[in-house]
């Protein structure tokens, strides 16, 4: 008979797994969203939408789950969900208009939800003080980003561009039997008959929920949002071909991924807060460089006219968006841990809304992003509006986090004072 020890790496493990090509299939619009794009002739809003919409509903869907999985748990949920989205996949490769695309990656989106069942359904097999590193190992499997950009334009130069969501139909099934297989399930784990939907609606009374929504909308969001926009971005900024984009692509959401681990452990030993701050002041930095546009300024000197160029070449701008990807790792790890700590009895709901922020980031930012190019012209406006969202975070840490803990700090020196008088 298998030991708990064994079930509680099993089931990580299995759904790191489910989680990755669900992942994949989530951001596949990245990829296969170029050549729709040319063959139907889209705008840049238009781009935006068609690759945000899986995530829509992959985002709206993730409180309803977090219900569901603290209701009746984490295998059962996970798997339905996985075989629910086999067929509108394969779908994908009949769509001929711009509203088949939508329709279609509006089913193909509940995909996305995997996330929040798989995040409370692992972290319940582990105790407190190692829910951060299992947390973080499931949450690795955002590396299915970066798979889709290596895989998806292999088979589009191969076989076309309606040979990938028949690839990954025929995965999708696959993976969601070989999950049920080796995963179990824990009776100890779903929550009582007792607890009411409305009990565990009340999370969007919580303010911190909030602030922990405003956090994840950028580290989660902005990685799901940049994960969709970049192979676009290097195809119409640097003017590389699909795959030579999509692999550059890749070097920011494969960390962003296989590092969330990481963050988990990182996250356990220093603390939520302390990972947070500096993953957002770390993450300004980098958005401030990459914001920055191709600018050409000349001064006019005794000896004429002379010329400045600045702008990020496409090295350093993947060496600054690799950086990125490090960071918002790190972050959706630590903002994780927050809930584990605060909420470790209601960690499906929270989650649920939490993630729900986070995708809604994701959903509203590439639509956004084509717009604000569609009215300035300017590419990196899209980095420009994600270094506002990061600043809104760090001022609402500050006031919400830091200043409190600050006066905590002058309290008990004042007190300790005090005594020694």
């Amino acid at each position: 008979m298998a030991t708990q020890q064994y079930k509680a790496w099993s089931v990580v493990i299995m759904s790191t797994l489910a989680f990755t090509v669900c992942f994949m299939i989530w951001m596949m619009f990245a990829v296969i969203g170029v050549p729709i794009k040319q063959q139907l002739g889209l705008n840049e809003t238009e781009f935006g939408i068609l690759i945000a919409t899986p995530v829509l509903t992959g985002s709206l869907i993730r409180v309803p789950l977090g219900m569901w999985t603290d209701k009746f748990g984490g295998r059962i949920v996970m798997f339905i969900l996985m075989l629910s989205t086999v067929i509108p996949i394969w779908m994908i490769s009949w769509a001929t208009e711009f509203w088949h695309f939508l329709l279609t990656g509006l089913f193909v989106g509940m995909a996305g939800g995997a996330f929040t069942v798989g995040i409370a359904y692992c972290a319940r097999w582990f105790p407190r003080e190692r829910q951060g590193l299992a947390m973080g190992i499931f949450g690795a499997g955002n590396t299915g980003a970066a798979l889709t950009k290596l895989l998806a334009p292999i088979i589009v130069i191969g076989y076309g561009w309606t040979m990938v969501p028949k690839v990954y139909a025929v995965l999708m099934a696959v993976t969601a039997l070989v999950f049920w297989f080796f995963t179990y399930s824990d009776p100890e784990h779903k929550v009582g008959k007792h607890v009411t939907i409305r009990e565990q609606l009340a999370a969007f009374k919580d303010p911190k929920v909030w602030r922990y929504s405003q956090y994840y909308s950028i580290v989660f969001g902005g990685y799901v949002a940049l994960a969709l926009w970049m192979t676009k971005y290097y195809v119409s900024e640097y003017g590389f071909d699909l795959k030579t984009a999509a692999l550059l692509a890749a070097a920011f959401s494969i960390p962003g991924g296989v590092l969330r681990a990481v963050g988990g452990y990182f996250s356990d030993k220093f603390g939520a807060h302390t990972m947070t701050w500096w993953v957002l002041w770390i993450s300004l930095v980098c958005l401030f460089f990459l914001s920055y546009p191709q600018s050409d300024i000349t001064i006019q000197t005794v000896k004429g006219p002379l010329t400045f160029h600045f702008g990020l070449d496409a090295t350093l701008f993947t060496l600054v968006m690799f950086s990125l990807g490090i960071v918002f790792a790190l972050g959706k790890a630590s903002v994780f841990k927050y809930i584990s700590d605060d909420y470790p009895d209601n960690i499906g709901v929270i989650s649920g809304v939490v993630g729900l922020a986070g995708g809604l980031g994701g959903f509203l930012m590439p639509i956004m992003f084509g717009a604000l190019v569609d009215l300035t012209g300017i590419r990196s406006s899209a980095f420009m509006l994600m270094f506002g969202v990061v600043w809104v975070s760090l001022m609402w840490m500050y006031w919400t986090e830091v200043r409190p803990m600050d006066a905590a700090r002058e309290l008990k020196r004042a007190q300790l004072a005090d005594r020694m008088e």
